[in-house]
């Protein structure tokens, strides 16, 4: 079993950057592939990135792909998603993902477990 808790939220300006948290719990965090997705009123929830157990190996969706980046640290049981140059489209709920493989997914099925989430607005 694994606890996924999300931070960092929060309000930011167009063009500025916010770093969102994830702490696992559980001794087997470094075998898990770890995800971010969102979901924005009105929409489905989609994939944002991903992180391989061992941190080598990283996906992003295109929409994202150069201004964010996804990172763990397996000491800690976090991976992080710094989102830079965010744009008012990124504001959405951001939840964090574990899988129970060592490699990513884009698809949210294929994921095991789930935070809570945490609000992004990005405001123009």
């Amino acid at each position: 079993q694994v606890q996924l808790v999300e931070s960092g939220g929060g309000l930011v300006q167009a063009g500025g950057s916010l770093r969102v948290s994830c702490a696992a719990s559980g001794r087997t965090f470094s075998s898990y592939a770890m995800g971010w997705f969102r979901q924005a009123p009105g929409k489905e929830r989609e994939f944002v990135a991903a992180i391989n157990w061992i941190g080598g190996s990283t996906s992003y969706a295109a929409s994202v792909k150069g201004r964010f980046t996804i990172s763990r640290d397996n000491a800690k049981n976090t991976v992080y998603l710094q989102m830079n140059r965010l744009k008012p489209e990124d504001t959405a709920v951001y939840y964090c993902a574990a899988r129970g493989l060592p490699s990513t997914s884009f698809y949210s099925y294929e994921y095991d477990y789930w935070g809570q989430g945490t609000q992004v607005t990005v405001s123009s």
